[in-house]
């Protein structure tokens, strides 16, 4: 039995061994550059004593955060990367404007891994980015939808609507068109695939993968508790 119906194992296996070796690289140059950035002493010596840890532990704390830093720049590319196998999407790659899409379901997707990943000033760029891809009539993606995906959504809601942030250079919300969307990440799963639970599905055999993938040699443990985390981000 293949781990997902609709994703190859050999292409989940690849994109998970991929993303594994970036936190394996990203953990190894947080230790090896540590401290070519300049340590902020007074935080270093506030949070020891507010934290109540010793040195070794902000060690190996700090170094934790700036691997996990490197790797959320990946996360995002890892989605697009799972969801560009599905049937009739096309993963565009790094450098275009978008990130993926599907001539067969008429849509184009930008994939942020979170909600705050684009801050609130830059929201107005992306909306006129995919404007000026779906709305020309000599572009190739006219009469497409565009979505702008953050896999995880702010609060844990769920989403598929009109995206109309603040323009900051008129000082008013950009126009409404139904055809530029702001949607959550298991909800453009669900589209993008055809399974209702994609994302859930996907998050369910990730221990088993990942443990597939190194050999036998990690085994998640604690996956209620990541379960809850799930729940939380992902409410129904």
């Amino acid at each position: 039995m293949p781990f997902l119906s609709w994703i190859s194992d050999s292409d989940l296996q690849h994109e998970v061994s991929q993303l594994l070796a970036i936190a394996k690289s990203a953990q190894k140059a947080a230790v090896k550059d540590f401290g070519k950035n300049v340590i902020d002493p007074f935080a270093a010596m506030i949070e020891m004593s507010g934290f109540e840890i010793d040195f070794e532990t902000w060690i190996k704390s700090e170094t934790t955060r700036q691997a996990q830093k490197t790797l959320q720049n990946h996360i995002g590319d890892f989605h697009q990367n799972i969801v560009g196998y599905s049937k009739g999407w096309v993963n565009l790659k790094v450098g275009n404007v978008i990130d993926l899409a599907s001539a067969e379901n008429k849509c184009i997707a930008e994939i942020k891994n979170k909600y705050n990943t684009v801050s609130g000033g830059k929201l107005s760029d992306l909306y006129h980015s995919l404007n000026d891809l779906i709305s020309p009539k000599s572009s190739i993606y006219k009469g497409y939808t565009a979505y702008y995906v953050a896999i995880i959504p702010k609060n844990g809601q769920r989403y598929n609507k009109p995206f109309i942030p603040s323009d900051k250079n008129k000082g008013e919300k950009c126009p409404l068109n139904e055809h530029i969307r702001e949607i959550d990440g298991a909800s453009f799963y669900a589209l993008a695939t055809g399974h209702e639970n994609a994302l859930q599905e996907l998050f369910t055999v990730l221990p088993s993968v990942i443990n597939h993938c190194t050999n036998g040699l990690i085994k998640i443990k604690n996956i209620n508790k990541l379960n809850e985390f799930f729940n939380q981000a992902f409410r129904q």
